[in-house]
């Protein structure tokens, strides 16, 4: 058992408060992990804010770069001082949806998530949920082996933290789900972590035309450097006639990025007969999202979902890594500041503010140790 700090939600909405909270040692199946570096994600801002329910206390962070410290004895693929990735889209490999490729929609992901109750306790025994059994926001973490992945020691730590969520979401959208093809013509809308993560997939795909959208001038500004070939501002009443004059007659693919029934709206209305609209904001259940059957009918426009990318994250983090150092992505321009742990709330107070891209805390020093 250890004693380590951690930001703990203990009501929401709420703000985090920097606590002592006692970790248990791995299980057979679980790794313990010194976190150098997490990121903060709209859905972790969302828990803190109320817009989505959650049962407080919890420990919120599900992105993060550390190094391991501990395996337990069923863990062969990682070992003591391997440098690693979390991920929450955690899977058992052997489930209908692990046999069929789809990872990230295992069916005891939750349950591996959940974990033992003793896995993260208050001083006087108290359960605290580690959010999807990571709870990154945190200066140590026991986290089950198929939440993680190694990363070799070339690639930094700060930008290896927004792996796991910002990056498997938005590249893994276009290439995974989407299915974006060379010449294809994709809108983005929302030009935040994961936006641009989605930008320079569809550069990395082959598409022809790449339009992001957005209401912040430094994000619409950032997306042409990262890819996009044309960048329009959200709050223009024209903004759907905009792109289907751009596209000829409406885009291949859109990709929502916000998380707004407004926009998953905007996004079928930008489709061109044909087009696939993909889905990864978190888009609250009220208000409801309104569609027009005719896209669906006569103009056989799809909409769908993806969660997290629809990653397969042990193939794609490395992958991802791999470009990153062959100067194929840009993954160190998703991120807008670092900042300290103790700044936490300011961080989230920055993303709130809708100009940021991808703020990343850093829990402790750049090689996960001090």
């Amino acid at each position: 058992m250890r004693r380590i700090t951690a930001a703990v939600l203990a009501q929401a909405p709420g703000r985090l408060e920097l606590q002592e909270l006692v970790l248990s040692d791995p299980d057979p199946d679980e790794v313990l992990v010194r976190i150098a570096y997490a990121g903060l994600c709209h859905s972790d801002l969302h828990e803190i804010d109320g817009t989505f329910d959650t049962t407080p206390p919890i420990v919120l962070g599900h992105e993060a770069a550390g190094v391991v410290v501990e395996v337990g004895s069923n863990v062969r693929d990682l070992a003591v001082g391997d440098r690693v990735v979390t991920c929450l889209s955690v899977f058992c490999g052997r489930c209908r949806a692990c046999v069929r490729g789809l990872p990230s929609s295992c069916d005891r992901r939750t349950e591996l998530a959940t974990g033992r109750p003793d896995r993260l306790t208050t001083p006087a025994g108290r359960p605290v949920r580690p959010t999807a059994g990571i709870g990154a926001f945190a200066e140590m973490a026991v986290v089950h082996r198929n939440a993680l992945v190694a990363i070799p020691p070339a690639m930094p730590l700060p930008t290896a933290s927004i792996l796991g969520c910002a990056v498997t979401t938005g590249i893994g959208a276009v290439v995974r789900r989407a299915r974006v093809e060379p010449g294809s013509s994709v809108v983005v809308i929302g030009a935040g972590g994961v936006g641009l993560a989605a930008i320079q997939g569809a550069r990395l795909a082959g598409a022809r035309l790449i339009i992001a959208v957005d209401l912040v001038p430094e994000k619409l500004a950032a997306s042409v450097e990262l890819g996009a070939t044309h960048a329009f501002d959200g709050r223009d009443p024209g903004v759907v006639a905009a792109v289907r004059e751009v596209t000829g007659g409406g885009a291949d693919h859109v990709i929502e990025a916000v998380g707004v029934a407004s926009a998953v709206e905007r996004a079928m209305a930008m489709l061109a007969p044909g087009g696939v609209a993909t889905v990864i904001g978190m888009v609250p259940s009220d208000p409801p999202i309104r569609l027009d059957g005719n896209d669906l009918f006569f103009l056989e426009k799809t909409l769908q979902g993806s969660f997290m990318g629809s990653n397969q994250f042990v193939r794609d983090i490395p992958a991802y890594v791999g470009l990153q150092l062959q100067g194929r992505l840009q993954l160190d321009r998703l991120v807008s500041e670092v900042i300290p742990f103790e700044a936490i709330n300011d961080g989230f107070g920055s993303l709130a503010g809708g100009r940021s891209r991808r703020v990343v805390v850093e829990i402790q020093s750049g090689e996960g140790g001090r």
